[in-house]
């Protein structure tokens, strides 16, 4: 097959490394494959040059953008152009913005199967009311340009069927790949990592993978920490992931006087994350808006118990007091008694994790998300040739 796929931006983030993944698997399946995007801008690093070295052909449309205004326009008639030029049988359309614009684009310029992934819904609780009604509107048009939506998770598929977005039938739930081996293989290098980051080998570490943006909840771990900290002294907290976020962070942990409890690790290649989720004994997760975090299966290939907030779809890989423990989102009392179970409980801990590992290590391998994909593809081709007849 001839597919183009569309992405905002290719930032270090799990959609990025969904559709990254999706392009390397396809080739590698024979098809021919062509990756477009807008600026990786911004301080959570970028996917382009591992696209590239991975032999993934690359159009950058500098006017797509995340933030909405009159650039929009231009983008929708540069991406019309790259569908004209380029000729796929397929585009398969990522995130917000280049979802709408891309499936758009697509369904006028004859694409014969379009496919768009929800990593997660542009509107939800934390976003105002005529923000969310304009996103509605934007999501119900765009569907109705598609052939299929693929959700990350059931909940996204929920959520977009109650919000009207289209139709149940209309949707098919491929979770997200990754590369699950080198998650299964990260134990052995727990000291390495420790020693590199300096930690103690006797320190208890939580991990957070996120960037250190609004809405990725770090602040609910910061304000959690005192408690805690204060009841495990070899309690350490570990941030891998940078943002905008990361200044106003380190300042509140200095203020509490805990910046010794508290490891940056910043910016994290996306091939290094089993190594730092290897230097860890659980995963904290208080994001507020997820589809479903890629952070929770990978901790768990990875052997550790999770704490998550119960938003989306994290339900689907944290099961409460089997694989680790979900808290009603912004609930600081209740974050602080998850993590703390954890921390005083290292039988629980392993038990937990195994349970988790053994969940995730089928379901979330990238080979087989490629091939749930391509058969998405056919059957939307097959379909559209049958209605042709």
């Amino acid at each position: 097959m001839r597919i183009q796929h569309i992405i905002t931006r290719m930032i270090l983030g799990g959609a990025q490394e969904n559709t990254l993944l999706s392009c390397v698997g396809q080739l590698e399946a024979g098809d021919e494959v062509e990756l477009v995007t807008g600026p990786a801008r911004g301080p959570e690093g970028e996917l382009l040059e591992e696209a590239r070295k991975r032999g993934v052909p690359v159009r950058l449309v500098p006017s797509l953008r995340r933030a909405i205004g009159v650039r929009d326009f231009f983008a929708y008639r540069a991406l019309r152009r790259a569908i004209r030029e380029y000729r796929p049988e397929v585009v398969h359309t990522h995130s917000s913005k280049a979802g709408v614009l891309g499936r758009l684009a697509a369904r006028r310029e004859g694409v014969p199967a379009v496919v768009h992934t929800i990593h997660g819904l542009p509107f939800h609780p934390y976003e105002s009311g005529w923000r969310n009604r304009l996103y509605i509107r934007a999501e119900r048009r765009a569907a109705d340009a598609c052939d299929r939506l693929v959700s990350v998770a059931d909940a996204m598929t929920e959520q977009a069927v109650a919000a009207g977005v289209a139709p149940r039938e209309k949707f098919t739930t491929v979770y997200s790949g990754m590369d699950t081996k080198t998650f299964l293989e990260a134990p052995h290098l727990r000291g390495e990592m420790r020693v590199h980051l300096g930690l103690a080998p006797d320190d208890l570490v939580a991990v957070t993978v996120a960037r250190l943006f609004h809405l990725k909840g770090h602040a609910y771990v910061v304000e959690a920490a005192p408690e805690l900290c204060a009841r495990f002294p070899n309690l350490r907290f570990l941030f891998v992931g940078d943002g905008v976020l990361r200044r106003r962070f380190q300042a509140r942990v200095r203020a509490l006087r805990l910046a010794d409890r508290f490891v940056f690790a910043g910016l994290v290649p996306s091939r290094e994350v089993p190594a730092y989720l290897a230097a860890a004994d659980l995963v904290v997760h208080p994001s507020l808006r997820e589809g479903l975090a890629r952070a929770l299966p990978q901790g768990m290939l990875a052997g550790l118990p999770a704490v998550s907030f119960d938003v989306d779809g994290a339900r689907e890989v944290v099961r409460d007091g089997e694989t680790g423990y979900l808290v009603p989102p912004r609930d600081v009392a209740r974050l602080t008694t998850a993590v703390a179970r954890l921390a005083q409980d290292p039988d629980a801990r392993v038990r937990l994790g195994a349970r988790g590992r053994e969940l995730c290590r089928a379901r979330f391998d990238w080979r087989v998300m490629v091939r749930s994909l391509r058969a998405i593809y056919m059957e939307c081709l097959a379909g559209k040739r049958v209605a042709g007849s």
